[in-house]
């Protein structure tokens, strides 16, 4: 997808864990070479009263932190030459001699074995990335730029406090009765948040197609929500509580340039234009699994949204996300200042720039919860037909 950033989704050995790298270059090895020869020189530039040599079994442990097996274990090898080489220099009589011998090379063992076991963590990590990577791909399919009539971009940043995926979630979906749209985001975190975020976006994509009431697909998601909720219940895994945020979005295929709007206790969308930033109406309704308690389904509102604006939608890890005094991020005066300043950010793949960038500044990069911001707007002249498929 145009502009879908995600953290940690590197590929190959860009993603290997690299302590020290100059110019791309892993130059780890070099910081136990240099110690070794410290060690040696400073042992001969000392007094036979302050013998240092035996220090050289840092050598293989500062390794085994910065390099791979083979070259700490090469380390393991040179400390020990080096300290027959550097020990038997001295005379006899000031000789560390045996005992710190073994302490050198049992040293270069066990940090050869360190190294090996940290490496294997390492491999895990990565692989544990790779999976949930994989499992963010295909609950958010790859899209287009342009789509159905609709130009979008996205991103996401994943939270900096733990590796695991979120539920965030967002599609399109074109049909007979119009573009539809979902974003939204699933309470909780990990494989579950990710299993329900799956069940919603498999519900919409084909009540999304099929029905020509927004009001019908909406109520399609709430039963499945609930249907959702009763299976991880009966299974005995936590899942009993869960509920979803969500925006649900309706482009007609008419020229009035209406949008139809169901809000499912979701930040509201803004329209994002050259003339300024404007908040869609709320619709004051209770999260996906949760509306039993509010008397029903939020309604389905029609708002005009003009052939210029983007429809901005992002989840609470954007509006929730703090500075240092813990002030919340300004998302409508941030993105009037940055459309004030230049108009053509209003466009989606500029506008997702500017508020990612704006929300790691404001939160030093540091982020609590997922975070996705998502933008969206019609195209005109002939662009539009290069997404008419029906999917």
């Amino acid at each position: 997808m145009e502009g879908l950033g995600l953290v940690g989704a590197h590929e190959g050995e860009a993603r290997r864990p690299g302590p020290l790298r100059v110019g791309g270059h892993n130059v780890g090895w070099a910081l136990p070479l240099l110690l070794l020869v410290g060690i040696a020189v400073l042992d001969f530039a000392t007094s036979e009263r302050f013998r240092v040599v035996s220090w050289a079994v840092l050598v293989p442990g500062t390794a085994a932190a910065l390099c791979g097996v083979w070259t700490t274990a090469a380390y393991a090898v040179l400390s020990v030459v080096t300290y027959v080489a550097v020990d038997s220099a001295w005379p006899r009589q000031y000789q560390a001699g045996l005992p710190d011998f073994i302490l050198v090379a049992l040293g270069g063992v066990l940090a050869t074995l360190a190294c090996e076991v940290r490496l294997r963590g390492e491999r895990r990590m990565l692989h544990m990335q790779d999976i949930a990577e994989t499992t963010r791909r295909t609950v958010l399919r790859p899209l287009p730029r342009v789509w159905a009539g609709l130009e979008h971009a996205a991103v996401y940043l994943a939270a900096d406090t733990e590796a695991r995926v979120g539920g965030d979630f967002y599609d399109i979906q074109p049909g007979p009765h119009g573009t539809r749209v979902l974003v939204g985001d699933v309470q909780g975190k990990g494989l579950g948040a990710v299993e329900t975020a799956a069940a919603l976006l498999g519900t919409f994509r084909e009540a999304g197609y099929h029905e020509a009431d927004l009001g019908t697909v909406a109520e399609r998601l709430e039963t499945r929500m609930m249907r959702h909720r009763r299976h991880t219940t009966v299974l005995g895994r936590d899942g009993g509580e869960r509920f979803a945020t969500a925006v649900l979005l309706s482009f007609p295929e008419d020229p009035q340039g209406a949008v139809e709007v169901v809000n499912f206790g979701h930040e509201p969308p803004l329209a994002v234009g050259p003339h300024g930033v404007r908040s869609l109406p709320g619709g004051g309704g209770l999260p996906l699994g949760l509306t039993d308690l509010g008397g029903g389904l939020p309604p389905v509102r029609r708002v005009p949204v003009a052939a210029e604006e983007t429809l901005l939608l992002v989840t609470d890890g954007v509006t929730e996300a703090r500075d240092r005094p813990g002030e919340f991020y300004p998302l409508a005066r941030e993105v009037a200042r940055a459309v004030a300043a230049d108009p053509h950010r209003a466009q989606p793949r500029h506008l997702v720039g500017e508020v990612r960038d704006g929300v790691l500044r404001h939160s030093g990069g540091h982020l609590d919860d997922d975070t996705t911001v998502f933008a969206i707007r019609r195209v005109g002249g002939e662009e539009p037909e290069r997404g008419r498929l029906r999917s």
